[in-house]
């Protein structure tokens, strides 16, 4: 008789957290559908995360160790592989030091426990400072203007949707990508409740998006001109005396530096640059004032710009002048269950080390990527020789990507931990692949610290593992061997010996929720679990709504959450300030000196003649997300998405017919790829979408190289960052079109 099991867990692919329920017959998955009593999805479920099934039984998803021979490829053990990568790495560390040897670690990271949480150590037991994220092409400028203004760079205000009376958003479309900084199941549910209320919807953005049809109103903005906007409407809050901080004033410090500021970028001024009407935008500052709770969200197009971190500031500026930052209906600090209380002492700061070849500042522990090349193939003391790509494809995510493509074929040794062999770890010597996500536990520790509402939620694995080695273990087995314990240490012992330090600590520090207490009986309570998990439980039990080992009987712990498997509802978001604040002041620093220096950089661009180039943004769709979904034949099915989409008047004047080819280029890249005419993209801008051009020789992406696409990073140049963040520039990029 077949075995029939119901399983829940939340899926990994995206921000938005959503339960599944799945069916599992006889060890193979069935169905998936959503988990009608999810806490906080209620059901929803966007067509990704039906197809984990798809993605556990891809063919081309590697389920054992790769290393090169030459120019193929074959399968190996685990321990002959951790032998490579001990030969080939330690050299390397022995002889040219630590800076030698990169990391670049990928956008799931953030989706799985055990990047999360074991992949800072092995960085750490490298010692390197050459550390690269996808931090640097999506949402590096949020974390610095959090930083500056609240003290910390994880301190981030998310828009509290649920109970706004009027949402402003610019350079978001969550109707496709789910929401990105803002975690919130059924954004499509959320809206239409926001409308049924009484409530209004504007969105800002140069291309009218699946978001920006069911706003109330939509503007067409030029890319790369948020930051004008923004001010402008900071201008007419000041002149109009339509500012209310409200309790915020006390907490505040530098308003009247930031009025001074904005009086240069009056709406009249900025108009033209912007393309949007100044009444336009003085009819938006008054509403964003009178509404009962308001809040500006801006999201991934307003970041990958000049103007970045300025733009992501005065997104909270606004916030704070309306009174709207910290306070229900405004933008709100999340309390997840595993938060530490903050840190003062140690006010947020950039540039602790400089980028080898351009000088470029550290932010957060990281380079820009935009200079990972650089690094690489610049001579010199401190080169870097091997490389370390942890869940990513950069070849395809970032800025000139052939650049890139090239560098790595240069390198002396690379590893990869990835599923697949992509156009980025086709360069590696190792590849180490993880589990599929059904076979991994899950738990959103960054997610829930973005979250709209305060959830907990753990997953078991669904689906054992057949010979995989978990995530964790093969990051701790790296880390062993970097730090000279040798390729076949045992990674149990050496996490046995970290979370009994992590406890020893917490005991010997005063105010700690275990301060004093035995550490023999709490790591015995720890003991049942293992790896992340049991990092998990002493997070969460130690945690703002912790059980502190028994001391709380009703308090959170693992055991707690698996007992509930839909979720547990910790409740609406609560106001956090001041307490949340960890400036040197102990205040809101609402004119950070930087960005004030660059805000006046900016200020000299209002005049600026405009561009006779189109200009290139990027987009997303529901069934993708980024490149690493594009394998699989259920999302990528039907009409071709990788298409450029073009203005009528811009195509005539162009040459271009829709359907047929077209050459687009500048000074860094070219390519060809099919037209799409639509009057939704604003005159003078073109869209390709991001993650695309699996048409790179040695990869095992059977379904996405049929579907190949183009790479838009082609026309993307390293060289343009925004300065404060080092965020690369990937939306505003000047190119030419003309016939294929």
């Amino acid at each position: 008789m077949s075995e029939t099991t119901t399983a829940f867990r939340t899926c990994p692919l995206c921000d938005a957290t959503c339960g599944l329920e799945v069916r599992v017959e006889d060890g193979r998955v069935t169905r998936i559908r959503g988990d009608r009593d999810d806490v906080f999805s209620r059901g929803f479920i966007c067509p990704k995360g039906s197809t984990l099934r798809q993605l556990h039984d891809d063919p081309d998803r590697l389920r054992a160790p790769l290393i090169r021979r030459g120019d193929r490829w074959e399968e190996t053990s685990w321990e002959n592989a951790f032998q490579m990568v001990e030969s080939g790495l330690l050299p390397i560390l022995e002889k040219h030091g630590p800076d030698a040897v990169a990391a670049y670690l990928g956008n799931p990271n953030v989706h799985t426990m055990g990047g999360l949480l074991y992949v800072r150590p092995l960085l750490k037991a490298i010692g390197t400072k050459n550390i690269f994220s996808a931090a640097t092409v999506d949402q590096m400028p949020k974390h610095v203007s959090s930083g500056l203004m609240f003290g910390h760079a994880d301190s981030i205000p998310v828009p509290d949707i649920d109970r706004t009376d009027y949402l402003l958003m610019l350079g978001a479309n969550p109707l496709e990508s789910n929401g990105s900084l803002a975690t919130a199941p059924d954004w499509p549910g959320r809206i239409e409740a926001l409308q049924e209320r009484g409530g209004k919807l504007v969105v800002i953005d140069p291309r009218r998006t699946r978001t920006a049809r069911v706003a109330d109103e939509h503007l067409f903005i030029r890319p790369g001109t948020d930051s004008l906007l923004l001010f402008a409407l900071v201008a007419v809050l000041f002149e109009e005396g339509l500012t209310s901080p409200g309790r915020l004033a006390d907490m505040t410090h530098g308003i009247a530096d930031v009025a001074a500021r904005a009086a240069g970028f009056s709406p009249e001024a900025v108009a033209g640059r912007c393309g949007v009407e100044s009444s336009a935008i003085r009819r938006i500052a008054r509403e964003l004032a009178a509404a009962p709770t308001a809040v500006v969200y801006g999201r991934i197009g307003t970041h990958t710009v000049e103007y970045g971190t300025v733009a992501s500031w005065l997104v909270d500026v606004i916030n704070v002048l309306i009174g709207g930052l910290d306070a229900p209906g405004g933008a709100m600090f999340p309390l997840a269950a595993h938060a530490r209380p903050p840190r003062t002492g140690r006010p947020f700061r950039t540039g602790r080390w400089t980028s080898r070849v351009r000088d470029l500042p550290e932010v957060r522990g990281e380079l820009p990527v935009a200079t990972l090349a650089d690094e690489i193939e610049g001579p010199g003391e401190g080169r870097v020789r091997a490389l370390l790509t942890v869940a990513g494809n950069p070849v395809l995510s970032t800025p000139n990507g052939a650049r890139l493509d090239r560098a790595l074929a240069s390198l002396e040794f690379m590893v990869g931990v990835d599923i697949y062999l992509n156009e980025t770890t086709r360069h590696a010597d190792v590849i180490l692949p993880p589990p599929s996500p059904l076979s991994r536990a899950h738990y959103d520790f960054a997610f829930y610290q973005l979250s709209i509402r305060n959830i907990a939620n753990y997953s078991p694995p669904t689906i054992p593992r057949n010979g995989e080695m978990a995530e964790w273990e093969i990051l701790t087995r790296l880390a062993l061997i970097v730090s000279g314990q040798g390729a076949g240490a045992d990674p149990a012992l050496a996490d046995g010996f970290g979370i009994a330090a992590t406890v020893n600590q917490a005991i010997d520090e005063p105010g700690s929720p275990i301060a004093d207490r035995d550490a023999a009986e709490i790591l015995g309570q720890l003991n049942r679990y293992r790896g992340p998990e049991r990092i998990l439980d002493y997070l969460l039990r130690t945690g703002p709504y912790g059980d502190r080992f028994g001391e709380d009987p009703d308090g959170l712990s693992l055991a707690k959450l698996i007992d509930h498997p839909h979720g547990i509802d910790l409740g609406p978001l609560q106001p956090r300030l001041p307490g949340l604040l960890t400036t040197a002041s102990g205040k809101i620093e609402l004119a950070p000196p930087p960005i004030m220096e660059e805000s006046a950089r900016l200020a000299d661009t209002i005049g600026a003649a405009p561009t006779e180039d189109l200009l290139l943004v990027g987009r997303r769709h529901l069934r993708s997300n980024n490149s690493w979904m594009h394998n699989l034949e259920v999302l990528v099915k039907g009409e071709e998405r990788c298409t450029l989409l073009i203005h009528p008047k811009d195509a005539d004047a162009a040459g271009v017919r829709d359907g047929e080819e077209a050459r687009v280029f500048n000074g860094n890249g070219s390519v060809s790829v099919r037209v799409e005419i639509t009057e939704d993209i604003m005159p003078g801008v073109v869209s390709l979408p991001h993650g695309w051009g699996h048409d790179l020789p040695g990869v095992r992406l059977s379904v996405a190289v049929r579907r190949a696409g183009v790479n838009s990073n082609l026309l993307a140049t390293s060289e343009a960052i925004d300065t404060l963040s080092g965020n690369a520039v990937l939306n505003g990029i000047p190119v030419t079109v003309s016939k294929g």
